[in-house]
């Protein structure tokens, strides 16, 4: 009797189990119709407040501030509850979409930050929820619900952006021992949120801004669009990373401070010789250089030059006579063309020999590659290994028994 009232209490939960589980699936649409509702009034209410608060009055404008934060509180909370009542649910039970399932995948890989990195997970919870409700009123809203909530969106995102940025830029700052192991992946992370923005948020700022706002970048993302399509490889990485850079110096001048950015492109640098020197291909090799070449300008005009505030000032007096030289190759650009091109190399080759010539890393082979270079472009002279038993000779010796001078 004992067995037998164990198998009949056992069927009946299994039987329970069913009907729990039936009743839940089918009470589930329910719940994310009511969490869908809760999201419309809590978003209607934001923008109605961040329209109040832009307003250009001065009048009660702390009062209006107050109103829009609370009114984006209880938004994110609604956004929060909905992942976790009805997207959770729905995965739970096997109904779940794909977006669903990748939007709950997203949620955990935010809140995984929450112990290690807490001021990156405070930002990028905030702007995962936001993009999973954008995600839904691109599908369901109308026009003029998209315009309105555009304005806020783009507005809250920049902050979010900047603050990510500002964050990952104090890293990289901090001198102390604690990030310096972790810094070549705060690196990465930077890159990967520069393209993140350019992507998803600069084309819809476009879209709602004056063209003339954006005219200054309008070459350069051009360029970055070209780099959105097709497999790239190691070289093609560095250009985009080199345009998301110079990107940067004109959206985010101070989430990212010209030291911070000047330790990337030093970051990128260091790739592009690395690059040019384990490159066994000919051809490729040849690009690998053209492409450290333009990095190379792109460093110092882009970056260099408006450095105001040196520690070293040899090196201040150093990049001066650079900058100087640079100028006045630069007058032959519209008269000779060629000659330009060659001057302007064998003076980024020239700096950049002084600057890794007793670097920790070992850049002896592209060294060499650079001072091929200056022969063929006959800004320095190749004599023939001769030695006499009589004098002194300084030159410096290849491994090819060319002596370098």
């Amino acid at each position: 009797m004992e067995e037998r009232s164990l198998r009949i209490t056992g069927a009946n939960t299994t039987f329970f189990n069913k009907i729990t589980k039936t009743l839940t699936k089918m009470l589930t649409p329910t719940k994310i119709g009511i969490n869908g509702m809760l999201i419309t009034i809590k978003r209607n209410a934001l923008i109605k407040a961040y329209e109040n608060y832009i307003k250009d009055i001065e009048i009660d404008k702390e009062e209006l501030e107050k109103k829009y934060d609370e009114a984006y509180t209880l938004y994110l909370e609604t956004l929060d509850k909905y992942v976790m009542d009805s997207i959770y649910k729905k995965v739970k039970n096997e109904i779940a979409t794909e977006f669903e399932k990748d939007a709950l995948s997203r949620y955990y890989e935010v809140t995984s930050l929450k112990e290690k990195e807490y001021m990156d997970y405070k930002y990028r919870k905030q702007k995962y929820l936001l993009e999973l409700d954008k995600e839904n009123i691109n599908n369901i809203a109308k026009e003029k619900v998209k315009d309105k909530y555009n304005k806020f969106y783009i507005s809250k995102m920049d902050s979010l952006y900047k603050a990510i940025l500002k964050n990952y830029s104090i890293k990289i700052a901090d001198t102390t021992n604690i990030y310096d192991s972790s810094k070549e992946w705060v690196y990465t992370k930077i890159f990967y949120t520069l393209e993140d923005y350019i992507q998803n948020i600069l084309p819809i700022k476009m879209s709602v801004g004056q063209k003339e706002e954006f005219k200054d970048i309008e070459d350069d993302y051009n360029k970055f669009e070209s780099y959105t399509v097709g497999k790239l490889d190691t070289k093609d990485k560095i250009e985009k990373n080199m345009i998301l850079l110079g990107l940067s110096r004109k959206l985010f001048t101070h989430s990212i401070p010209l030291i911070v950015a000047e330790q990337c492109y030093e970051k990128l640098l260091k790739d592009a010789r690395v690059l040019v020197q384990d490159t066994k291909m000919a051809a490729k090799r040849e690009n690998a250089y053209n492409m450290l070449i333009n990095l190379i300008e792109d460093y110092n005009i882009r970056l260099l030059s408006t450095k105001v505030y040196w520690e070293n000032m040899k090196e201040r007096d150093k990049y001066k006579k650079f900058w100087d030289k640079y100028k006045e190759i630069t007058k032959l650009k519209d008269v000779d063309f060629v000659e330009y091109k060659r001057q302007k190399e064998v003076l980024f080759i020239k700096n950049d020999i002084r600057k890794i010539d007793n670097s920790k890393v070992d850049y002896s082979r592209i060294i060499t590659y650079y001072k091929r270079k200056l022969l063929d472009y006959g800004a320095i002279r190749e004599l023939k290994n001769r030695f006499k038993s009589i004098g002194k000779y300084t030159g410096r010796i290849n491994k090819e028994n060319r002596v370098i001078v």
